[in-house]
């Protein structure tokens, strides 16, 4: 186990490497040794001639007074567990993702990542930016258009992680800065993302960012949650509400078209609570299911307002989502195939799992009429800033 930094003194050390819920015992953190990954090139040192070509991977596990418990690690600021109870007072974990280190870096579909340093699609891994035009890295290449930062997003990078203990909970900041032309993006852009779990059971995502040149930023948390538990099934029987009237209708390839249409008559309306199963072969797609976003009927405030809220009613389990963002994607894992084997064995099929990504709308950056709703656009001088809220309960 690593030295800490000096931490308040009611923060407790968990001796176990394996920490679990534990009800009442207040806040605590511990950080353990996760694995090894090669030395980032930003991390070496040229002066260094005998320097390790490795560098270690720590996970860092953080529990609140209630006994919630979330985990994650430098590795992609990658969240790996996070444990809530049911109706019950049973805790399960309920994101999907891997046991071990090699699972995240060896391809998936985005568990428990924060999506950078543009989240979603950018059409045809283009755009334009003060007159000039920029291409982007693909994520693969059977696909025309860039997603979720490229063929290298913030997912797949090692960040720096520093504990502490807030007022409201035990809490863990990441920082990385993105080199000037990483990916194909102007500027180099320093990031911070911030996870704390209050002891109001609430996991807060805080982002923050700044530039040396004009440049893209649209960050998002990409955790697939499933409220049974992560190896419990689908999905199918959650029910949903999403607070938002309209929606941006996509084509084919999920690139919006521009448009911004109301949802209400169709098989996307989520004004009233449904079953994620009531609509879902309605909902088109290939793969079939629910993949697009939200226009969010929040204000312009900077403090978060609802979003969605999810039920699950076997075990009881309430998630709602608060966000200072425009935009709500509503994913429904339609792309899990069974091919990720996940924490202690679960095969992860489709609608396993579903996301709820707050950001920024798809491809904002070609739509020019997007530009006061959603704004991509982060020049010197500012500071991106994006708050989400995970609030986890039971229902009553």
């Amino acid at each position: 186990m690593r030295a800490l930094p000096a931490l308040a003194v009611t923060l407790a050390l968990v001796t176990s490497a394996s920490a679990q819920p534990r009800p009442g015992t207040g806040p605590a953190f511990e950080e353990t040794k996760y694995g090894t990954m090669p030395r980032p090139e930003e991390l070496k040192d040229k002066k260094k001639k005998n320097e390790s070509p490795t560098i270690g991977v720590y996970q860092y596990t953080l529990i609140n007074k209630n006994g919630v418990t979330l985990k994650c690690i430098d590795y992609g600021a990658i969240i790996t567990e996070l444990h809530v109870p049911d109706k019950d007072g049973k805790f399960a974990d309920i994101v999907l993702g891997f046991d071990k280190l090699e699972g995240y870096m060896g391809g998936h579909p985005y568990f428990g990542t924060n999506a950078g340093r543009v989240a979603n699609r950018i059409a045809n891994a283009r755009f334009k930016l003060d007159d000039k035009e920029y291409t982007v890295t693909k994520g693969n290449e059977k696909d025309a258009h860039t997603l979720h930062g490229g063929k290298s997003g913030f997912d797949k990078k090692f960040w720096q992680g520093k504990p502490s203990l807030t007022a409201t909970g035990p809490s863990i900041t990441f920082k990385r800065t993105s080199p000037d032309g990483e990916e194909g993006y102007p500027g180099a852009l320093a990031v911070e993302v911030t996870y704390t779990l209050t002891d109001n059971n609430e996991l807060v995502i805080d982002f923050r960012a700044t530039t040396t040149k004009t440049t893209l930023c649209n960050l998002a948390h990409h955790s697939y949650f499933n409220l049974a538990g992560h190896a419990a099934g689908d999905i199918k029987g959650h029910e949903v509400t999403i607070a938002a009237k309209n929606y941006t209708p996509a084509d084919d390839t999920l690139i919006p078209t521009g448009k911004i249409a109301p949802v209400a008559g169709t098989v996307f309306d989520f004004v009233k609570a449904k079953t994620i199963g009531t609509d879902l072969e309605k909902a088109g797609g290939k793969p079939i299911g629910f993949d697009l976003n939200y226009v969010l009927d929040k204000g312009t405030s900077a403090r978060p307002e609802l979003a969605a809220r999810v039920t699950d009613p076997k075990s009881g389990r309430v998630l709602e989502v608060l966000t200072t963002e425009p935009g709500l994607q509503f994913y429904t894992g339609n792309f899990l195939d069974g091919t990720n084997k996940g924490k202690g064995g679960a095969v992860y099929k489709q609608y396993n799992g579903f996301c709820m990504e707050p950001q920024k709308f798809p491809d904002s950056i070609n739509k020019p009429e997007w530009k006061d709703k959603s704004n991509v656009i982060l020049k010197t001088g500012e500071t991106y800033k994006q708050t989400t809220v995970y609030q986890f309960s039971v229902a009553k």
